[in-house]
C-alpha cells in the first residue's frame, strides 16, 4: 500500500491576499510562507518518505525542498501536479472574480467549466490522478510526498474518496496543510483531510 502526503505549498502574497497566482512565474514564500515550511518539513521529519515530487512552481518548490532536505532527496518535478491554469482569471483578485457569471457555474457545476483562455477544471483533475497512479506505480509500499496546490489537491481528495467533481469545492485545503491517503490497487484510504502544521507538531 503507497502512502501519500498530499502537501498544500505555504503561504505567499497571492493567497495572503486572495488572489489567483495560476502559473505566474516568481511567486515565493512570504515571510509567513517560509516560516511554514520549516514546520512542514520538522512535522513529516518522522514519516519514512521515499519519493518527493513537486508542482514546477516557485512557491511549491520552496515548500518541498525543505522536506528534501530532511530526508537526503531530491525533489522530482511534475507538471501534471502543477496549479490549474485559470487562463484570463490569472491574477486577479477572488473578491473580483466572484462577480462573474462564470464564477457561479464553477462552484455549482466545475465538472462543466472551463477557465477562460485556460483549461476545464475536469481535464486538471484527470491530469492529476494520472500523475498519482503514475506515482503509485512507481512506488509500492512506499511513503511519498506530493506538494502541489489547493485546487489540485481538492479534486485528487474528492475521486478517491468517491466523490463527483462537482462537490469537490466542498473541501478546504489550507496552505502548508497534509492531507493523506492509502491507495493499493482497487484498496483506497482516506486518513486525513487539511491537517495544518500547528495541529501536526503540537
Amino acid at each position: 500500500m503507497t502512502r501519500i502526503l498530499l502537501v498544500r505549498h505555504a503561504e505567499n502574497n497571492y493567497t495572503r491576499t486572495g488572489k489567483l497566482a495560476g502559473w505566474i512565474k516568481g511567486v515565493h514564500l512570504n515571510e509567513v510562507g517560509r516560516l511554514q515550511a520549516t514546520k512542514l518539513a520538522d512535522a513529516l521529519a518522522i514519516y519514512p518518505i521515499k519519493g518527493i515530487y513537486s508542482s514546477p512552481l516557485v512557491r511549491a518548490l520552496e515548500t518541498a525542498r525543505p522536506i528534501a532536505d530532511v530526508h537526503k532527496l531530491n525533489v522530482s518535478k511534475c507538471s501534471q501536479i502543477g496549479e490549474v491554469r485559470y487562463g484570463q482569471w490569472q491574477g486577479k483578485s477572488l473578491r473580483v472574480l466572484r462577480r462573474r457569471k462564470l464564477w457561479n457555474q464553477i462552484q455549482s457545476v466545475p465538472s462543466l467549466s472551463r477557465f477562460p483562455d485556460g483549461e476545464s477544471i475536469r481535464s486538471a483533475q484527470m491530469r492529476a490522478i494520472n500523475a498519482v497512479e503514475t506515482i503509485v506505480g512507481r512506488h509500492p509500499k512506499s511513503c511519498v510526498a506530493l506538494v502541489s496546490h489547493a485546487d489540485i489537491i481538492k479534486m485528487i481528495v474528492a475521486h478517491y474518496m468517491g466523490l463527483t467533481l462537482d462537490l469537490y469545492q466542498r473541501i478546504v485545503v489550507d496552505t502548508a496543510s497534509i492531507s493523506e491517503l492509502y491507495i493499493a490497487n482497487d484498496v483506497v484510504k482516506v486518513i486525513r483531510i487539511n491537517q495544518v502544521t500547528e495541529a501536526f507538531v503540537k
